[in-house]
């Protein structure tokens, strides 16, 4: 499945219409209620399921037909509860060490590290759970859930504030609570971890020594962008926006603003508030529920694209709408940032980004149970250059024919690619309208045949391998 995405003009600067195209192209779909994407340094993307359980998608597009973990039986579900996050340990390939986050039994946020079997690496070990962190939720919902490596290799956590509505505790602004913040911890020491020596609050009898940020009201995805380094959150709005915020990893003692602004907006300036708001760290971008025509209620975070085979799209923020089904794209400009939207789709319920090992960007529809990969368009050649190209057979099983029926281009070179980017195969040519090539040797699944004609333009295909 591959569905073109028109962008349209959106948000800060209204004076220009964005011209870039994107493409998603299906990865794999059967998923139950998809919520993160993550890659463990090698060729397979592990997606984790609310319900307590992580699938592995192998390089072939094949998912496992057993789970890497299942823990459904531990955590409570429903709603915005379940399993939600996971991240791989910097040195994850010689300890096997991986952490997750969920709300267990008793609706509690729970940190775990678990270690991968040592002989199967497709499989975790379920009685190797090493319990990090509990943190009390008051409520049902705003768990945030996310957590990830920072560049400094301490383990980064985001925590909602607690749920309700209103942070009615005040508890994002409250230091003596863990919930509304991003947390820092040293997992590599300590029992069952220590506290960095430069948090922010540390040796401050009025604040808990894990804040790194505060002022947060449910963080939906957070990441760090691969080649600065920098911290990019989405937080999801109270009633009418929704923000990103990008600061660089290495910044404490951040105040997002919460519950006192929502956005830019002032909310509830009452309690724990500072009294200067130039004290606060604002989103550098926000949208609003009626942005644009179509209504949005939730916004899901992203990357900044770092990929090796996408590079136009290299420097974007990508980010979605859970509503709206649309996919925005933020770029900096002149020192300004805008947003632009794609047109929606509907039924995905946009719940997770992720990055495979080459940083290119993935995107999971909770709804539809799908994952896509996200394709640059303007990669793509005229639909005439498609028509004239032919593959066959497809599926193939032993050698796989193309045909260029085209009397002033010819086919210089033909690549094959799995489904995360990597190249299979790669063979150059001189200059001809006919190429044959092996493909006994490829594992059965999805692939992905790109040719080059002599112009340097691109065709691309996909591959179906019996």
């Amino acid at each position: 499945m591959k569905s073109h995405l028109p962008s349209i003009l959106l948000l800060f600067s209204l004076q220009f219409l964005f011209p870039q195209e994107i493409e998603l192209e299906l990865v794999s779909n059967g998923f139950d209620d998809p919520v993160v994407i993550r890659n463990a340094f090698d060729d397979r993307l592990f997606v984790v399921e609310q319900g307590g359980t992580i699938q592995i998608i192998q390089e072939n597009g094949i998912v496992n037909t057993t789970p890497f973990l299942d823990i459904s039986s531990q955590i409570s579900g429903g709603g915005e509860r379940g399993l939600l996050g996971l991240a791989f340990h910097p040195n994850y390939t010689e300890n096997g060490y991986f952490f997750v986050n969920y709300t267990n039994s008793s609706g509690d946020t729970v940190i775990s590290r678990f270690t991968t079997n040592e002989t199967n690496p497709d499989l975790a070990d379920l009685d190797s759970e090493n319990i990090i962190l509990t943190i009390d939720q008051p409520f049902t919902n705003h768990n945030g859930g996310d957590l990830a490596f920072g560049p400094d290799g301490y383990l980064y956590i985001a925590t909602g504030d607690g749920g309700s509505g209103g942070d009615p505790g005040d508890r994002a602004q409250d230091l003596n609570e863990l919930l509304g913040k991003v947390l820092r911890l040293d997992i590599d020491n300590g029992n069952p971890y220590s506290i960095p020596a430069d948090n922010p609050f540390v040796g401050n009898s009025n604040a808990l020594d894990e804040i790194w940020a505060i002022g947060l009201r449910n963080p939906w995805r957070f990441s760090f962008d691969s080649e600065t380094g920098d911290l990019w959150i989405a937080d999801v709005g109270q009633n009418e926006i929704e923000e990103i915020n990008n600061v660089s990893s290495l910044t404490p003692e951040i105040n997002y603003g919460w519950r006192c602004y929502e956005g830019t907006s002032e909310y509830n300036t009452t309690g724990e508030c500072p009294n200067n708001s130039e004290d606060l760290t604002f989103p550098i971008a926000e949208y609003t529920h009626t942005d644009s025509g179509l209504f949005k209620c939730s916004i899901t975070g992203g990357y900044i694209h770092r990929g090796s085979e996408q590079t136009g799209l290299n420097g974007w923020y990508f980010f979605a709408d859970y509503c709206s089904g649309e996919i925005g794209i933020l770029i900096e400009e002149d020192g300004v940032w805008n947003i632009t939207f794609t047109e929606p789709f509907s039924g995905n319920g946009w719940s997770s980004f992720g990055e495979d090992f080459n940083g290119e960007l993935y995107i999971a529809g909770k709804q539809s149970g799908a994952i896509y990969k996200i394709i640059d368009a303007s990669l793509s050649v005229d639909e005439n250059q498609l028509k004239n190209l032919k593959f066959f057979p497809n599926p193939v099983q032993n050698k796989l024919n193309i045909v260029f029926e085209n009397q002033t281009n010819y086919i210089s070179e033909v690549r094959v690619f799995n489904l995360f980017g990597k190249p299979i195969v790669k063979t150059q040519v001189s200059n001809t309208t006919f190429v044959e090539i092996s493909t006994e040797e490829l594992p059965s699944g999805f692939y992905l045949a790109e040719v080059i004609l002599n112009d340097g333009s691109k065709i691309s295909k996909k591959l179906i391998k019996k």
